[in-house]
């Protein structure tokens, strides 16, 4: 959330907000998935946060291609992002569809 702050004020509504929105839905998803019944539900939100994760990568490129941001700190940022997507993928693997939890 930091890196946003930087961002011009008529990116309040746009880039920011969006960011904002979608790196927050990355752990909600994952929370909302965990208090489901079933194996399949959570494997589900865990999707969902994955590709809110991508989206934020993606945001992030946009704001390097705008001038927003600096390419080495987004760098730094797409590597987090990608061991965090990677992991939630390993999470899902070990899930058997259709399993009560």
């Amino acid at each position: 959330m930091l890196l946003t702050e930087g961002l011009p004020k008529e990116e309040t509504y746009g880039l920011k907000s969006q960011m904002r929105r979608a790196a927050v839905s990355i752990a909600s998803n994952i929370a909302e998935g965990a208090g489901r019944n079933n194996n399949g539900e959570f494997n589900q939100f865990l999707g969902i946060a994955i590709g809110s994760a991508f989206e934020v990568d993606t945001q992030m490129t946009i704001g390097v291609e705008l001038g927003y941001f600096k390419t080495d700190v987004v760098k730094e940022l797409s590597l987090q992002i990608d061991s965090l997507a990677n992991r939630v993928n390993k999470l899902q693997q070990t899930l058997t569809p259709g399993k009560q939890r």
